[in-house]
């Protein structure tokens, strides 16, 4: 073992002690942002109004197993969008992430919810009380992308609160797919959450997230994308892709209006 992997195992072993000792985290970083959700009622009609008018580019992610939803993704390094939709309403039925994604009104790309990531999961959900569901995807080239996740039925029901992820040994990040956007580069500047701050801060542990929280009822209010080109927000309440984006630096996505 290298001197770098005995101080990062010796780091890493700190944080869990104090984590033990205290319950929850005591200043030893361990979660990340990992992804934000979409709703869509198309993938491809989505993808194609995403990249028109916001200037993202997605890629094909796959069908979620038992699940009864698909996916696209807009990879943004660390982190992405993904883009989610129902494509068989019984199987959605039976399951907890797809009665998520089906009970959004249909036709409009609406803010889901979020997840944050993490090589800790069962730490964080023996924490919390949560179950642990395991998951899987395959991705165009055939390769199999698996993950286990913590959380989701709650956040779900409070979606100011994220799940909690944890990709499979050796899984490339979604975010990290090679793409190139007509905007240029781009990343998750901040989300901004409607709900308690006191509430969010106890599930997450006070971990530092881009994050900015404002009383209301739980939702994502809005997603902030920073680049080179400007900011890019996607507005809660419906994601209306067809509006004409601003003539400024920032293009935004506002609310619609039916």
């Amino acid at each position: 073992m290298s001197d770098d992997d005995r101080e990062a195992s010796w780091e890493r072993a700190l944080c869990l002690e104090l984590r033990a000792r205290d319950g929850w985290r005591l200043g030893c970083s361990f979660l990340e942002l990992d992804h934000v959700l979409i709703a869509v009622a198309d993938l491809a009609a989505a993808a194609l109004e995403i990249e028109a008018r916001c200037g993202l580019a997605s890629v094909e992610g796959g069908r979620h197993p038992g699940w009864g939803t698909a996916n696209r993704i807009v990879p943004l390094g660390e982190t992405y969008l993904e883009l989610v939709a129902v494509v068989d309403r019984a199987e959605a039925a039976r399951s907890p992430f797809g009665r998520w994604v089906a009970g959004v009104r249909p036709g409009l790309g609406e803010p889901l919810g979020w997840a944050v990531r993490t090589d800790e999961l069962d730490a964080v959900a023996r924490h919390l009380g949560l179950t642990v569901r395991a998951g899987s995807r395959v991705a165009p080239g055939g390769e199999l992308l698996r993950w286990r996740a913590a959380g989701v039925e709650e956040a779900a029901v409070e979606p100011s609160l994220p799940f909690f992820i944890e990709w499979g040994e050796g899984v490339p990040l979604p975010g990290r797919a090679r793409v190139t956007h007509p905007i240029g580069r781009v990343e998750i500047g901040k989300l901004v959450l409607d709900g308690d701050a006191d509430r969010l801060a106890a599930w997450l542990g006070n971990e530092s997230l881009p994050l900015t929280v404002r009383p209301g009822a739980p939702a994502i209010a809005s997603i902030v994308l920073a680049g080179s080109a400007g900011e890019i927000v996607l507005v809660a309440g419906g994601v209306d892709l067809t509006a004409e984006p601003a003539r400024t630096s920032r293009w935004t996505v506002r609310r619609t209006t039916r």
